[in-house]
């Protein structure tokens, strides 16, 4: 179902745009957290500990896609807005062929060095090797991955954010069958997980396509549309590289707090992976009300609706706000029983630690919802660079608690690793929106005053 967010109520658009998509952003978290589940309950700890050992070299180079799928998903959204459809089906076209082209590249280069960059990260030596057999099925299904995320980003472009979910679901479940298939049945260990995630993502982007070429008559390609375009493939790169850019400076210091992690052994290594998966899932309607906001801000800059961002943007702070305390609170309660859903009971050391972990990182989400939304909010209106030099501000503060303070205090400093990169990163957001909105507005008015001038 196509939806125009540039008219009607702000927050209800926004929630009702926002509510479906997340339910797809848990499902997904979902099949990840099976993974970790049905690999931590029906193997080992080692393979626990392997699987997580991987999370930060996943998002360097999954994030690094999934930055270029976003941005390739921007100047369609706004096209949309402004109701130029064949202007949209061309950027469309010259998305899918950027994509392609990083999924090549991007493809060769994980397989080739995700051995090395698991050594790099000092991963432990008993566990190095189930982390390498996982990890590169991964990497491995890249194309798949990409697929999914692009679909699914122009179906979202258009406001309709209903149908990826549906496929979401379906892929989930079909994501738990084979990861139980794959351990329990084949006994296939660690890599059976990866398969069943790749072989998921590739049912759910292969429904999209589907779905969208028999439903979607605006997406229809008519003669020329689809012709290659460099004018329209940088346009879309200039936005998309700094996106997944940012993804991927974010990730070069998470990969440098699971160095300093992997250090300290493989029992923090699976109490982070666990916190790390329970964190996923808790954090995910902030994330969610992001990528709302990249979209909702798009569509309504291509209506030259600039007022309706800054109320959008009002709107999403006060439910961010509000979610963020309740997440915070439940983390406080339920996080203990929770870490039996990973490990046995017996396993205390590991679920102490989680517990310890997830905690103090849930006293900043009221920073890390702030984080996202106006993050994502700046990229919807295309000015994806400054979002990047955010991600490197994150990079220096994880750098500094990695490298300088985990070696001295430990476990302690690794746990507010992340919360000190949220507020460097929020910091120099909240400035950097005030002075573009500002500007936004200054342009704007000055605009409608020369065509009130041209009319007189």
């Amino acid at each position: 179902m196509i939806r125009e967010m540039t008219h009607g109520k702000p927050l209800s658009l926004i929630l009702s745009f926002c509510l479906p998509m997340l339910l797809g952003n848990l499902f997904q978290q979902l099949y990840s957290m099976v993974d970790t589940i049905i690999v931590g309950k029906f193997i080992d700890v080692d393979s626990l500990a392997a699987v997580g050992s991987t999370g930060s070299v996943s998002f360097l180079i999954i994030g690094f896609t999934t930055g270029i799928t976003s941005g390739s998903c921007i100047l369609p959204a706004q096209q949309f807005g402004a109701g130029n459809y064949s202007d949209m089906r061309k950027l469309i076209a010259n998305a899918v062929y950027l994509c392609g082209i990083t999924t090549v590249v991007v493809t060769a280069l994980a397989v080739s060095l995700c051995y090395p960059l698991l050594q790099l990260m000092q991963t432990p030596s008993d566990i190095i090797d189930l982390a390498y057999n996982y990890i590169v099925v991964i990497f491995g299904g890249i194309c798949v991955t990409m697929m999914y995320n692009l679909m699914a980003g122009i179906l979202r472009a258009m406001g309709d954010s209903r149908t990826p979910l549906y496929f979401l679901i379906l892929a989930s479940v079909i994501n738990i069958g084979l990861d139980l298939l794959f351990i329990i049945v084949f006994n296939s260990g660690v890599a059976g997980a990866g398969w069943a995630t790749v072989i998921s993502q590739g049912i759910s982007g292969i429904l999209c396509i589907i779905y969208m070429k028999k439903n979607y008559p605006i997406l229809q390609f008519e003669k020329g549309e689809l012709a290659f375009s460099g004018n329209r493939l940088l346009s879309i790169a200039r936005i998309s590289v700094p996106m997944g850019l940012q993804f991927s400076i974010t990730a070069i210091g998470s990969i440098l707090l699971q160095s300093a992690v992997n250090s300290l052994g493989k029992v923090c290594v699976a109490a982070v992976t666990a916190a790390g998966k329970m964190q996923n899932m808790v954090v995910a309607p902030m994330e969610t009300l992001g990528i709302t906001m990249a979209t909702y801000a798009g569509q309504n800059l291509g209506a030259g609706k600039i007022d309706r961002i800054t109320q959008g943007m009002h709107r999403a702070f006060a439910v961010g706000m509000i979610y963020s305390v309740i997440a915070a609170a439940a983390v406080w309660l339920f996080s203990a029983p929770l870490c039996l859903l990973f490990v046995d009971a017996e396993e205390t050391e590991v679920i102490s630690q989680a517990v310890y972990f997830i905690g103090i990182n849930a006293f900043f989400y009221p920073v890390l919802s702030l984080l996202f939304v106006t993050r994502n909010m700046l990229q919807g209106v295309g000015f994806s660079f400054l979002p990047m030099l955010a991600g490197a501000s994150e990079l220096v503060a994880r750098a500094v608690v990695s490298i300088g303070l985990v070696p001295v205090f430990g476990f302690d400093a690794a746990c507010f690793a992340s919360p000190i990169a949220w507020a460097a990163a929020t910091g120099l957001l909240i400035i950097v929106y005030n002075v573009k909105m500002h500007g936004m507005k200054k342009r704007y008015m000055q605009g409608h005053k020369e065509s009130a001038a041209e009319g007189v």
